[in-house]
């Protein structure tokens, strides 16, 4: 069925095209760690967002407008996490096609090593391009977030 005879060079041949497959199985792994962190800030964005919209929906003047503006910061926010989930996930398909392939080629003799590294650098600008968006997500987050100048200079009421 297969072109490689099962005998003591081909054991030791699938013994190094495991331990070259167990480089991308760690990257998957760190993609992995990595999509838990955006689902988690998923979560609180959606969490915020469920706690500002009754504000929002009950308040009037500059106060609506604020929490406007924090509605549409979350929106934003919630988008830039999603892609970057979305391109994370790309990268991890881009590493399993890899690891795949590098099994397959060595079973059935493909000269496949220019999809292999193909598929390789898509991952890799994938996941950079997904991190790039978390940075800018994690900035943005950080800029609004920001206490505010009249919260600062609050002084309490002489009357209590």
């Amino acid at each position: 069925m297969f072109p490689i005879e099962l005998n003591e060079t081909s054991v030791r041949t699938l013994a190094q095209i495991i331990q070259l497959a167990i480089a991308p199985v760690f990257l998957l792994a760190g993609i992995g760690a990595f999509l838990n962190v955006c689902a988690n800030r998923v979560s609180r964005i959606v969490d915020r967002s469920r706690t500002v919209e009754p504000l929002l929906l009950g308040s009037r003047g500059a106060e609506h407008d604020r929490w406007l503006r924090e509605m549409r910061v979350l929106d934003r926010r919630m988008q830039m996490v999603s892609w970057a989930i979305f391109l994370s996930v790309l990268s991890a398909v881009l590493i399993c096609l890899v690891v795949v392939l590098l099994f397959a080629a060595t079973l059935t003799r493909l000269q496949v090593g220019t999809a292999i590294a193909l598929l390789f650098i898509g991952s890799m600008i994938a996941i950079a391009l997904g991190f790039s968006i978390f940075l800018v997500e994690t900035r943005l987050a950080a800029r609004t977030l920001r206490i505010r100048p009249e919260v600062l200079g609050h002084e309490p009421d002489e009357d209590a």
